[in-house]
């Protein structure tokens, strides 16, 4: 089970569009989440878009693997798509920020997580106010959970810095990390 996690803005989906292209037997795992689609995103290949009353019907019902409240809205791991994923035979690869990241580790301390950072703060405040035209107390908010999100770093398996313009740089560093984790002794195969 590999995770990609890191602040927002840092250019996780880009990545794992670029890992689905790779030679590597990977399953993404589609996650869920409340908020509204950005324009480039499609249901069912970026996220499971749902309400928020589903998304508390499938937390009353077991259903999620492990949930987050990010940003005002929820995200979260639907049991189905992990079962489904590690049936698969293939690596199992999840996107999730940074709570959800943390909270895979403890259910599955043989979890990768793969921190992703960019190059530097300015790089990362053009990739995040390019995106939409924020309001400056939500930008304010951005900025306070990156900051806090950054001292998680050290609890990551690796850190992989995304810089602007090196995505296949950034790409070829996690297809090493996948493929070198493949030779560590003493595998343990993730059970739900």
């Amino acid at each position: 089970m590999i995770v990609i996690s890191g602040p927002s803005g840092v250019g996780k989906d880009a990545v794992l569009r670029a890992l689905k292209k790779s030679n590597l037997p990977i399953y993404h795992v589609i996650t869920m989440n409340t908020r509204y689609p950005r324009l480039d995103e499609k249901e069912g290949v970026d996220y499971f878009f749902v309400s928020r009353e589903e998304f508390k019907r499938m937390i009353q019902n077991d259903e999620l693997l492990e949930y987050s409240r990010v940003y005002d809205d929820y995200k979260g791991v639907p049991k189905e798509q992990i079962r489904k994923a590690l049936a698969s035979g293939k690596d199992v690869l999840l996107r999730l920020d940074v709570q959800g990241a943390e909270k895979i580790k403890k259910l599955y301390p043989q979890a990768i997580l793969i921190f992703l950072v960019p190059s530097n703060q300015e790089e990362w405040y053009k990739r995040l106010g390019g995106r939409t035209h924020r309001q400056e107390k939500d930008m304010h908010t951005r900025i306070a959970t990156v900051k806090t999100e950054l001292k998680s770093a050290p609890r990551f398996d690796y850190i992989v810095v995304n810089a602007q313009g090196k995505l296949n740089e950034t790409v070829k560093i996690i297809e090493a990390i996948i493929t070198a984790e493949h030779h560590r002794t003493n595998q343990k195969p993730i059970q739900i």
